[in-house]
């Protein structure tokens, strides 16, 4: 499960094997959450109200770039960093 991005505790994976709609995997503590990368839905789990806010700012940010890798995660081709939100 390659990390994307981490900031303020919140880390940011995406899975090789994952299926569609394109999503993207949270973790804060012990709550784990996947989110759609084009309009923020949770597709599973539930995160803080806090954190989820700061993960929909990070990935409205990074929308493109979650984009792109989740087309390399499809290939199977290595993974890249994104910035956090800081």
């Amino acid at each position: 499960m390659p990390e994307l991005s981490r900031f303020f505790g919140i880390a940011i994976y995406m899975y090789y094997a994952d299926h569609g709609p394109p999503h993207f995997h949270a973790r804060y503590g012990d709550e784990r959450v996947s989110i759609r990368i084009d309009d923020g839905a949770i597709l599973d789990g539930s995160l803080g109200r806090r954190a989820l806010r700061l993960v929909d700012e990070w990935r409205m940010l990074h929308q493109t770039e979650l984009q792109e890798e989740w087309r390399r995660a499809q290939l199977k081709a290595p993974l890249g960093k994104i910035e956090p939100l800081g």
